[in-house]
């Protein structure tokens, strides 16, 4: 096994801001190639965050400790227990590995990835919202005017302008169904609760998505669970399949993102114990290119929402394969038919 790695700049439409941040119109990523020795090509992407003390630098620092050989198409969670000896933390850089590793094996065996792991895929059947970032209220209009194609909007909120953004939101698409993102922006469950109050009056808000920090206590949250009128879901507070039994005592639902799990294997646990716990599901992504997304799209029979809309957000995309025109996820058009079904362009 042959292993290759690069950097990738992804150029976004527009600043990208959150409540925990400065804006950007970059996000940087990692973009890994797997060779085998039959010439099979299985691709992988890193997309770090820093909320997680992960970087390209990480990733690359990662990368570097990894010995190929150690990696096998044919023997996929065996190259991830082999990943874990070299560190127990980079998930990013761990699930650009496992991505590569499933595109290789489900390659060689002539079947996409959804199918390799025994899962189906109903084009255009799941939908991905579209995000709205934190702006200024004459920006939110204009982003949302953009958006219209898209059925359902996730709107970041968690700063002091809440009220105004959404109220130039609505101006825009005054029933358009919509998700709130606060990304630990409410600091207190008393702030939280008063805010899930007011979206509750919109009408057409369908949850709340981590309102709190997630170093709140299980207290704390069990407190804003049982008064919110709106669901609650989890996303910096749930990471791995492990998490499901206490996440089931604080939230409806939890959002989960291949690159906090380490990868699609470890996605599919995480999504399988939060439906098992009796929770809702939810699919997330960063700023990433169509490598991250087309793999999360393969889990989405497992899911009772999306939020794939990282390669839609960028104007950079290197890559084709799954596409959301209208928010409807189809592999139609990919050219790839195996594996993750992601090629260059």
């Amino acid at each position: 096994m042959k292993l290759n790695y690069r950097r990738l700049d992804l150029q976004l439409a527009h600043i990208w801001t959150l409540a925990r941040g400065a804006g950007t119109t970059l996000c940087k990523a990692v973009v890994v190639e797997l060779t085998g020795a039959d010439g099979t090509v299985g691709l992988g992407e890193a997309a770090p965050n820093s909320r997680y003390k992960e970087s390209v630098d990480t990733v690359q620092a990662f990368l570097e400790k990894v010995d190929a050989r150690g990696l096998s198409f044919n023997d996929v969670e065996g190259s991830m227990t082999y990943l874990d000896t070299v560190s127990p933390h980079d998930m990013s850089a761990k699930c650009a590995l496992n991505l590569a590793l499933l595109d290789g094996a489900a390659k060689r065996a002539n079947k996409p990835v959804h199918e390799f792991l025994g899962l189906g895929f109903r084009e255009n059947h799941h939908v991905t919202s579209f995000t709205i970032g934190i702006d200024k209220p004459d920006m939110i209009r204009k982003k949302v005017l953009e958006a219209e194609p898209y059925p359902v909007l996730k709107v970041k909120l968690g700063v002091a302008d809440d009220k105004a953004n959404l109220q130039a939101l609505r101006e825009v698409a005054p029933a358009k169904t919509l998700r709130v993102d606060a990304n630990e922006g409410w600091k207190t469950k008393e702030q939280a609760l008063e805010m899930a109050e007011w979206l509750a009056k919109d009408g057409h808000v369908e949850f709340v998505e981590q309102p709190m920090p997630a170093t709140a206590s299980v207290k704390d949250w069990v407190w804003l669970k049982q008064r919110s009128p709106l669901p609650i879901f989890g996303d910096e507070s749930y990471h791995l399949a492990a998490d499901a039994a206490q996440a089931v005592e604080c939230f409806h639902g939890v959002n989960v993102k291949l690159v906090k799990t380490g990868g699609v294997s470890a996605g599919l646990e995480a999504l399988q114990a939060a439906r098992k716990a009796g929770l809702k599901t939810m699919l997330g992504c960063m700023i990433e290119s169509s490598i991250l997304i087309s793999a999360a799209a393969h889990l989405a029979e497992l899911c009772d929402y999306l939020d794939l809309d990282g390669n839609i957000l960028i104007t950079n995309d290197p890559y084709v394969g799954v596409t959301a025109e209208k928010g409807g996820l189809s592999f139609a058009t990919a050219p790839e038919k195996f594996g993750l079904r992601v090629c260059a362009r």
